[in-house]
């Protein structure tokens, strides 16, 4: 049991120390007078014992009241999940390869996951790195799931004409220090990373390895999107009308007089992707359908992580409860005594 004032200390003693102190000395002379049996004496007048013991006892109730008993109680922080959810997605133009459940585009499953997945873990802080030709920060760390929901909604791919090739780990870089900045800012934070991509690697280079990031994440998955069979991506635009719009050709495929040149064929690419997973430490999953993702979390509770005290709140509980009623009881019994006397008075006149 501790005190927690519902007042200012010195509002309490203004309001609370001179009614006390006017009550008790009522009932002191009220004792007095009752017992010596004189009302004539000097001093303050003497008033019923019984009325100013209740009143009294008022006063010391509700001045208890006022310092606001308290016990603490320790729980689970419910308002706020301890988590850092990072979305990592590759936006090149192999996404729009139209090979995802059916003939859609692999980025039809990528807007339906990134939401799916941010309703599946309410409350958490979220960010969004993309990456094409280049990666960048497309949201910091936001408890704002709408601005989530709705930059996963309008998002674009890469221009056609820009594109400089698919590379795995262009979002090495900038996944890196948004961990590392997320583990300084708040160290008991889970950090959940969700890499989502076709896995496909178009330009020269070796990718650079994630392992490094691995003890900075503590959990997530590698979502990978498209068929083994492949499926075609038509340019992109700004402006253009999708329907109208090429399929992007593969000049490599050309024949030797270039009289014909086939459509360029994107095929996921699982084995990179598995690499990725094992690297970060998290599992890899192949994405086929706009299915449910709650599976994909069903192994993270980020209430249950208590044993190093993340989780763990404390905050004190008023207990005003059994004094309030204390205090209703005495002005009840206030109130029909006061009844009484108007009534004794009333007749007395009549």
């Amino acid at each position: 049991m501790t005190l927690h004032p519902l007042i200012p200390l010195w509002a309490w003693a203004v309001v609370f120390v001179p009614l006390l102190g006017l009550a008790v000395w009522q009932l002191v002379a009220a004792l007095r007078g009752s017992s010596r049996g004189s009302v004539g004496r000097q001093g303050p007048p003497a008033g019923p014992r019984g009325a100013w013991a209740r009143r009294t006892a008022l006063v010391a109730v509700l001045a208890v009241i006022g310092l606001g008993p308290s016990v603490p109680v320790t729980d689970r922080d419910t308002s706020v999940a301890n988590v850092d959810l990072f979305f990592v997605v590759d936006r090149t133009g192999s996404m729009a390869a139209e090979d995802f459940d059916g003939t859609n585009e692999r980025l039809v499953g990528v807007r339906h996951d990134i939401a799916s997945l941010t309703a599946d873990i309410p409350g958490a802080r979220y960010s969004i790195i993309s990456f094409d030709s280049q990666a960048s920060r497309q949201l910091p760390l936001t408890t704002d799931a709408r601005a989530i929901t709705s930059w996963a909604d309008t998002f674009k791919r890469e221009i056609t004409l820009y594109s400089k090739g698919s590379l795995t780990d262009r979002p090495l870089d900038e996944l890196r220090d948004a961990l590392q900045g997320a583990a300084a800012e708040r160290p008991s934070n889970m950090r959940l990373v969700f890499f989502l991509s076709d896995g496909e690697q178009t330009a020269d280079g070796e990718p650079r390895s994630f392992e490094d990031l691995a003890p900075l994440v503590d959990g997530g998955a590698v979502l990978g999107y498209g068929t083994a069979e492949g499926g075609l991506m038509k340019e992109y635009m700004p402006g253009e009308d999708p329907a109208a719009a090429e399929y992007i050709e593969d000049p490599s495929q050309a024949t030797i007089d270039e009289s014909e040149v086939p459509d360029a064929l994107s095929v996921v690419d699982e084995e990179n992707l598995r690499a990725i997973a094992d690297q970060l430490g998290v599992p890899y999953v192949h994405r086929e359908t706009t299915s449910p993702t709650a599976e994909l979390v069903a192994g993270v509770d980020p209430q249950q992580v208590a044993a190093d005290g993340r989780r763990l709140v404390t905050a004190y509980r008023p207990i005003v409860w059994p004094f309030a009623l204390l205090a209703a009881g005495l002005l009840g019994i206030e109130a029909w005594f006061a009844g009484r006397s108007a009534a004794r008075r009333v007749g007395v006149r009549a």
